[in-house]
């Protein structure tokens, strides 16, 4: 009986190498999970019928000597990333035939190590959302408790790895959709610097944003997926070459900047607060210096270049060049039911409202004005950096809500506070559990959130690790 609860990657590794189990075992455990509890979760779209043919070739390639860090290794994959021959539908009627004709680049890393690949996960449609309530199939509810959403938009992916039923996930990320349903889920989100990980073959929402990042049960794990995963691609022409930088261990002493003015104000959740102060303690306590530092709220800046980038790139699901197509009586009347009954009412939101924003006599006063604030807040940021090593937020304002409980869509877009900026910016984050709060006699996860400069993943890794050391002595 293999002991799901407390596997990690680095753990299941070295059984496989030392046959203590099988990847066919280990497949097997996962698909008995699924079988058990995806029909109340709804975490994943889709199981794949090739999991244990996978598997077998995995034992294969390990019966021969071979070992890579994730050869063997169940995954589960967000359903906007596109694997050769199996349906990816963006969690949206508008493609739910859609059959990925190549694979996308992090697939073929994937695959080449010996991945084993569980399914496709659920998520909010065309990754708009922040809770999974916008998918065309359904919610993923939150492992801990059914009645609550697992978040979004890879709500699927993070609910998938805390509930036994992936030993990690691949998600996407663009304004806090891997590392907010991670810390709803009690798991390990990162989000990656821009540019790091391809984007070849990952269904865009807002391209200048979009990232692939893992999802896993520790740091150590995500950063195993990450090393996978990242590297220049010649099919993405925003990815950048790995640069060398200093080893952490040379510093001394971090320096962490707390946006204090940010997190004391109305509207963050009292029990999120006090977590998080007892974090910001104990980090003290164990060496790290903490500085105040001012970050500005960036809501307004971030949805609207969203809402311009996601009216652009869901043009194309017309039901012409791309998505299921409707017949009506002429060509307009085609694209109005295509579109009208394809798509969910989020994508349609998003749609219009960005096409206001990028309208003629709006253009230069919503989406120029975002443009040149955002290129104000990197210069920031460049300064924030000088400064600190980190910057630390909690992930959420809030615990998971109630499913349905947030129907308004503003009140789901300030839950991105803390988020966004990572993706405005560019710069790599992590969100690591931090802990509980009890609501209605259930244990719901908070996570705290880390930022780091351009390329400093290895700080952010360093960090969660050490953090989570932290906890378990505390």
């Amino acid at each position: 009986m293999i002991d799901l609860a407390n596997l990690t990657i680095t753990k299941a590794r070295k059984a496989l190498d030392d046959k203590v189990f099988s990847a066919v075992d280990l497949a097997s455990a996962y698909l008995n999970e699924i079988k058990n509890k995806n029909k109340e979760l709804n975490a994943y779209l889709e199981i794949y019928d090739d999991v244990l043919e996978q598997a077998q070739a995995a034992d294969a390639r390990i019966s021969k000597g071979e070992s890579h860090p994730l050869l063997g290794i169940p995954l589960a994959i967000k359903d906007n990333i596109l694997i050769q021959g199996r349906k990816a539908s963006s969690a949206s009627k508008i493609l739910e035939n859609y059959v990925a004709s190549y694979n996308a680049t992090v697939i073929e890393k994937l695959k080449k190590q010996g991945a084993i690949f569980l399914g496709r996960t659920n998520m909010d449609e065309f990754a708009l959302g922040g809770s999974t309530e916008n998918s065309a199939y359904g919610v993923t509810k939150n492992p801990y408790d059914a009645s609550r959403v697992a978040g979004g938009t890879s709500g699927g992916s993070a609910a998938a790895v805390n509930s036994n039923m992936a030993l990690g996930a691949l998600g996407s990320d663009t304004g806090g959709s891997i590392r907010q349903p991670s810390a709803f889920c009690g798991v390990v989100g990162f989000k990656p610097t821009y540019g790091t990980v391809s984007r070849y073959g990952l269904m865009a929402a807002t391209s200048s944003f979009d990232v692939i990042g893992p999802i896993a049960k520790t740091a150590e794990d995500a950063q195993i997926i990450f090393n996978v995963i990242k590297g220049q691609d010649e099919f993405d022409s925003t990815s950048v070459i790995d640069k060398t930088y200093e080893k952490l261990s040379k510093k001394t002493q971090m320096m962490i900047g707390v946006p204090w003015s940010l997190i004391e104000q109305e509207g963050i959740d009292k029990e999120v607060k006090e977590n998080f102060k007892k974090i910001v303690k104990n980090l003290e306590n164990i060496g790290y210096k903490i500085k105040d530092i001012k970050l500005p709220n960036c809501l307004a800046l971030y949805y609207i270049i969203n809402f311009a980038e996601v009216s652009t790139n869901l043009s194309r699901f017309d039901g012409v060049r791309y998505g299921s197509h409707k017949n009506g009586k002429n060509l307009l009347e085609d694209y109005l039911i295509t579109r009208g009954t394809g798509l969910g009412k989020e994508a349609r939101r998003r749609i219009l409202l960005g096409a206001y924003v990028l309208s003629a006599g709006y253009y230069d006063a919503y989406y120029g004005k975002a443009q040149k604030a955002r290129v104000t807040l990197r210069k920031e940021f460049i300064k924030v950096f000088s400064e600190v090593d980190l910057v630390l937020t909690p992930t959420s304002p809030a615990p998971a809500w109630v499913i349905g409980e947030k129907s308004s869509p503003l009140s789901m877009y300030l839950e991105d506070i803390f988020t966004v900026t990572a993706n405005i910016v560019g710069v790599p984050a992590i969100s690591v559990p931090s802990g509980f709060t009890e609501l209605n006699d259930k244990k719901l996860p908070l996570g705290i959130q880390f930022m780091a400069s351009h390329g400093r993943e290895d700080v952010l890794f360093e960090i969660g690790k050490k953090f989570e050391e932290m906890k378990s002595m505390i």
